[in-house]
């Protein structure tokens, strides 16, 4: 079982780690958010879950978010926060990282000129922070909203995934199948390697 993050030290330090939609405008408000009809890759949300950063790959991904996130931020409370992260102390990570290669990536990252913002994953719906509702209503809101979909995709795959962890509960093919009012059947065509070890992951840190 994964122990809490220490989040507080950047909240302290007011490191932005969420980021919600800039440009892209969504199909329905609502008091607890937005629901996004074609999907958003504009929203990022780190440390969400508590699976803890498990590659080289995933640190990198993270790296570059909190970058794009914080692009006014001194160097050295850049590399402050860098060092921070790859410190198993703090929960963050759950790999060695040696630090010659966090120095290689944090001073490339740091010198990014973001023409682009980082890759991301689609969402369709995206709740406030602190919006009051709780874990199960998230997930019937989500389970009513992207079930209105002729097609399930992916995406609607990882966000049940990502809400049914949210609850402390262990993801499975069925759970994401109820949530969105189809068969088991079509959850495992539709999933995916990727998504099968991002369930694996995501169950782990339970």
């Amino acid at each position: 079982m994964s122990q809490n993050r220490n989040t507080e030290w950047l909240n302290r330090r007011r490191i932005i780690y969420v980021g919600y939609p800039w440009t892209d405008k969504p199909s329905d408000f609502y008091n607890w958010g937005w629901y996004y009809e074609d999907g958003t890759y504009q929203c990022y949300e780190l440390f969400r879950t508590k699976a803890m950063i498990n590659s080289i790959k995933s640190l990198k991904w993270h790296l570059l978010v909190l970058r794009f996130l914080n692009k006014d931020m001194p160097e050295a409370n850049w590399f402050e926060l860098c060092y921070f992260l790859i410190d198993k102390h703090n929960n963050f990570v759950s790999i060695n990282v040696p630090s010659s290669l966090l120095l290689k990536f944090a001073t490339e990252i740091y010198n990014e000129e973001f023409k682009l913002a980082p890759k991301n994953r689609l969402r369709k719906v995206i709740f406030k922070i602190g919006c009051g509702l709780t874990v199960d209503e998230k997930l019937k809101i989500v389970g009513k909203l992207i079930g209105r979909s002729k097609s399930i995709e992916k995406d609607d795959i990882y966000q049940c995934m990502l809400e049914i962890n949210n609850n402390a509960e262990r993801i499975t093919i069925s759970k994401i199948a109820k949530l969105l009012s189809c068969t088991s059947r079509t959850i495992h065509r539709n999933m995916g390697d990727e998504l099968k070890q991002e369930k694996t992951i995501l169950n782990n840190g339970l």
